[in-house]
């Protein structure tokens, strides 16, 4: 059996890289040791993926739906039954750095097509990346590049591409940004197949040579007759895109920080983090598994448990995930999707360029109870596989007092750490009923029920907000 810290430690790290993990599987992952289980998370693709083919046979609705909320279903019953943590985690963070709205597309199917390529592409380099990006119909038409052309530049695409997705405020100039637009003249949406009457067909990124202006630009102090794979090239060569990416991987799966718009006059909290981020982006010529393998194995990452807010998605997908709830093809999967958009995280449609405000803002008081009320309905369901096996493992102890009764029941759902305060809480709350005894059928009964108030309990404290 694993030691307890190790455990700990495996499930800081699968908050962190997935979405969490029963006990069991945490115990499992940490007998194999936390580098191998590094190692296994950042090559997904030795892990068999969604059988899609199966998944649409089972929910056909899904393939190709024009309704917003089905893709994000699609992409929530991934986040679920993934075997793949890490890849879907990365496809969650770059479309919060990314941020691609249908609120302007209205193409669902397109935003879905994204999130694929941000799995294929999500831990190569960021160069390709941001090709790839680039070419994205969705992003195309999001930021209007489809409207960018030889002598009437849109400099929609050329600015948050340098201010939003690499390089950061100040490290541009705007004659960068009119350059940058000019390069990209040509990167374009093929002429579509007319929607009626068969229904929408895929779009498709072309490029139009004819369209693109072939006259020198000048970028970031380099000059030539650049496309927009050549402002790419610069643009993952520069010290500031590897300090951009760095802080925002920090910031996704370390520790909450301030804000990206003020991050031009804010200091990181960690610069010697941001440091050890940047020189492994550097010396791996931008590639983001050889980052992501730096932070996972660092100190600063170990070190940082239950340092950032949970985001809508992590709360909804960890919290079934734990319960065994939706494990497999089950109905109900469209209504966590819509569970993400109440609870402030509309998949597929950030509210702008700009993404979510996350950290605090996630738990502000107009989304605070219903996240708390989520959580607590379901570790609170005594009749769900994952709480079950929870009760399991505490009753196996024994009869209990009621503080190790407490004590157990945060063994079991995380092992998850809370505050004096919250513990007192808890404790206060079992002493009332006595602890627990497994002797006779109604003990069982009763302690049972006490098992699934404590649960009800871990899941709406301040503490289970956090990751």
């Amino acid at each position: 059996m694993p030691h307890q810290e190790d455990i700990a430690l495996m499930a800081h790290l699968m908050r962190r890289a997935g979405f969490g993990d029963t006990r069991g599987i945490l115990e499992a992952r940490a007998a194999l040791g936390y580098e191998a289980v590094v190692e296994e998370l950042l090559h997904p693709e030795e892990q068999p993926a969604i059988d899609d083919e199966l998944l649409y046979r089972i929910f056909p609705g899904y393939e190709g739906a024009l309704g917003p909320p089905i893709n994000q279903a699609d992409w929530v019953y991934r986040m679920i039954n993934t075997k793949r943590p890490l890849e879907e985690k990365m496809a969650l963070f770059w479309h919060q750095l990314f941020a691609t709205s249908n609120s302007k597309v209205d193409n669902p199917p397109e935003l879905t097509r994204q999130i694929a390529m941000f799995r294929e592409y999500g831990l190569g380099t960021y160069r390709d990346l941001l090709v790839e990006l680039a070419k994205s119909p969705a992003m195309i038409f999001w930021l209007d590049n489809h409207g960018n052309h030889a002598g009437a530049i849109n400099e929609n695409w050329g600015r948050e591409l340098l201010e939003l997705f690499s390089l950061g405020v100040g490290n541009f100039s705007e004659d960068d940004i009119k350059d940058t637009a000019r390069a990209f003249t040509g990167w374009s949406i093929a002429p579509k197949i007319p929607r009626n009457p068969l229904g929408r067909f895929y779009w498709r990124f072309e490029y139009k040579p004819e369209d693109h202006d072939e006259k020198d630009k000048t970028f970031l102090g380099h000059t030539g007759n650049f496309n927009g794979d050549d402002i790419v090239d610069i643009i993952a060569e520069q010290p500031a895109t590897a300090r951009f990416l760095a802080r925002h991987l920090y910031r996704f799966f370390v520790a909450d920080e301030p804000h990206v718009s003020t991050w031009n006059v804010t200091p990181p909290n960690d610069p010697d983090a941001i440091e050890a981020l940047v020189d492994a982006f550097n010396e791996s010529h931008g590639d983001i598994r050889a980052v992501l393998r730096v932070l996972f194995n660092s100190e600063f990452f170990k070190n940082a448990r239950f340092a950032r807010v949970k985001s809508p998605a992590e709360l909804i997908v960890g919290t079934v995930r734990i319960a065994g709830n939706f494990d497999g093809f089950k109905p109900g999967i469209n209504n966590l999707a819509l569970e993400c958009g109440w609870q402030g995280q509309e998949l597929l449609n950030p509210p702008s360029v700009e993404s979510w405000h996350t950290g605090s803002e996630w738990i502000d008081a107009g989304v605070l109870m219903r996240r708390v009320n989520f959580a607590a309905r379901i570790l609170g369901d005594t009749s769900l596989p994952g709480v079950r096996s929870m009760i399991q493992r505490v009753r196996e102890q024994g009869d209990l007092s009621p503080q190790a009764a407490v004590a157990a029941c945060l063994d079991a759902v995380g092992p998850i750490e809370v505050s004096e305060a919250t513990h007192s809480e808890l404790l206060a709350n079992v002493e009332n009923g006595g602890g627990l005894t497994w002797n006779t059928d109604e003990e069982i009964k009763l302690s049972e029920e006490k098992v699934g108030q404590i649960l009800t309990l871990i899941a709406a404290s301040r503490d289970y907000q956090f990751a």
